[in-house]
């Protein structure tokens, strides 16, 4: 039936740049403090004191910008990351007090391949089997079985350097599989590959979760979330922000729809009337020159926008609108891009 995971109030502050975090600027700073006779100290939060329950079987995403917390949440999970505070729990096994039982449990994909360029195809996935004590046959069948599956069947003895980086990708999720894990953790799983080996991906996701697997995906793909999750959490400096499942979260958003205005100025009387319009339920200033405005419809709404433009003696100069969609739901939370 799966395993669950529990996490409770974890914290992680890094004191020295973790693996990205030079390209994470989402991450929180808490401070660089100095004094006449000490050296600066680095110090970013990473995650800060965040809780969430997964249930045995179900998918799971954590969304949000890089730098957001997501990839360090998964460390921790998988015991590469030391929290700094609070407990993590997958199925009965606390993660940091019993790592050797956990690792037996878990299937691990990093956002990066982290392959052995020396070997072959094949031969990572047989030695992958024997790390885990799988007999030679065992590991043979099952090796030929998820070659086939991830359609390298053809390429299953050349060297893993010949390969492209969307084969790659197919690669480690296959070695993650190899020893049948009851949680598999995919951190970014679709970065960078074409559609149709993304499409390939999420269908050998969806088969592996019928089969009882609880699965924990990271991702800054709003469409990857929504296709396959069954609940998601939304992270953003550390933080949950929102939680449910996608439908639940596309529900939550004042109005819906978002019409993303941008004109010379907005002046007070523009931002009310804007909000004096039928259906809006939420007008949001931007800066000086745009206003977010949440309703229940979209374009035939654009009239009245003009009208009340050209009363305001305001030029409105670029018009943009979204449907209920996670993309909207994290503007609406933090005011900017979730590829931000």
């Amino acid at each position: 039936m799966g395993i669950g995971i529990r996490i409770e109030e974890l914290r992680k502050v890094y004191d020295t740049p973790p693996p990205m975090a030079a390209r994470g600027a989402a991450f929180a700073r808490a401070g660089m403090r100095s004094g006449r006779n000490e050296k600066k100290n680095f110090e970013v939060v990473a995650l800060a004191g965040i809780s969430l329950e997964i249930r045995p079987g179900e998918v799971y995403g954590l969304l949000g910008p890089n730098g957001a917390g997501k990839s360090t949440t998964i460390g921790i999970l998988t015991t590469r990351v030391k929290p700094n505070g609070g407990r993590a729990l997958l199925g009965e096994y606390d993660v940091w007090k019993e790592p050797v039982k956990v690792k037996r449990l878990i299937g691990v994909v990093p956002q990066r391949p982290n392959l052995d360029f020396a070997l072959t195809a094949r031969e990572i996935l047989l030695f992958h089997g024997a790390y885990f004590g799988q007999t030679a046959r065992e590991r043979s069948r099952r090796a030929a079985e998820l070659l086939e599956k991830f359609k390298l069947t053809d390429r299953a003895d050349h060297m893993a350097r010949t390969f492209s980086g969307g084969m790659m990708q197919r690669l480690s999720i296959a070695r993650a599989m190899m020893h049948d894990p009851e949680v598999l953790f995919l951190d970014e799983p679709s970065a960078g590959l074409d559609p149709q080996t993304r499409l390939l991906l999420w269908e050998i996701i969806r088969d592996y979760n019928r089969l009882g697997k609880t699965i924990v995906l990271t991702t800054h793909n709003m469409d990857e979330a929504d296709a396959l999750c069954d609940r998601l959490a939304i992270i953003d400096h550390g933080r949950i922000i929102a939680r449910g499942t996608p439908s639940e979260l596309k529900a939550s958003i004042p109005g819906g729809h978002l019409l993303r205005l941008r004109f010379d100025r907005v002046p007070e009387p523009l931002a009310a009337a804007l909000q004096a319009l039928p259906g809006v339920l939420e007008v949001r200033p931007v800066d000086s020159a745009g206003a977010d405005v949440y309703a229940d419809r979209g374009g035939t709404l654009i009239p009245a926008i003009v009208s009340a433009a050209q009363a305001a003696d305001v030029e409105l100069r670029d018009v943009s609108i979204s449907e209920p969609s996670l993309e909207t739901l994290f503007l609406h939370h933090t005011g900017r891009s979730l590829r931000d």
